[in-house]
């Protein structure tokens, strides 16, 4: 297999993106508690941050800072696809199947990965990750999507509800010209 180089710094934060392998699929966001869970076992196990996340009916994008002392972000990732993949297989959820390897046909085996720099950079990530919704089709207005943390930035005081503005308005997805 080829050794792919990763960034991989201790206390690092990430910008990420996982997809199912079928992009067909709404598996995330019909089984979102089951998602919901899963993150929260794995938290527990390998503690983490979501600095901010969406997810998308077959991909999501995540922010997450890891501890200080930790860099082990794919053990992470290994953990959510496989808690997730179990808690479905547990409810025999139609469509899965197994490949020649014997591993279900659930994720993507790889996921993009990039290291954030700076506060600019994170940034420019927060806002792409709460703008996605509207850059797929899913809704006309951020606050509109339900899986994302968009709704804690703005609870939090740090986004106005009204963030993105409303693609159906401005004909670009909501950035304005």
């Amino acid at each position: 297999m080829v050794n792919y180089r990763r960034s991989r710094i201790q206390g690092g934060t990430y910008f990420f993106t996982v997809n199912l392998r079928d992009r067909t699929s709404c598996h995330l966001v019909t089984h979102i508690n089951h998602l919901r869970q899963t993150f929260h076992i794995v938290q527990k196990q390998r503690p983490f941050e979501i600095v901010a996340s969406v997810i998308l009916p077959e991909h999501l994008h995540m922010i997450m800072t890891l501890p200080d002392d930790d860099r082990d972000y794919p053990a992470r990732w290994k953990a959510i696809k496989s808690c997730f993949t179990r808690a479905l297989v547990k409810d025999d959820v139609a469509g899965l199947t197994k490949n020649k390897k014997g591993e279900y046909n659930l994720w993507q085996r790889r996921y993009w990965e990039h290291q954030i720099k700076d506060e600019i950079d994170l940034q420019h990530h927060v806002d792409y990750i709460h703008f996605n919704p509207v850059k797929h089709g899913h809704v006309a207005r951020v606050v509109e999507w339900p899986y994302s943390s968009f709704h804690r930035y703005v609870k939090s005081g740090v986004i106005e509800s009204n963030w993105g503005g409303d693609s159906r308005m401005n004909g670009i997805g909501g950035y304005g010209e």
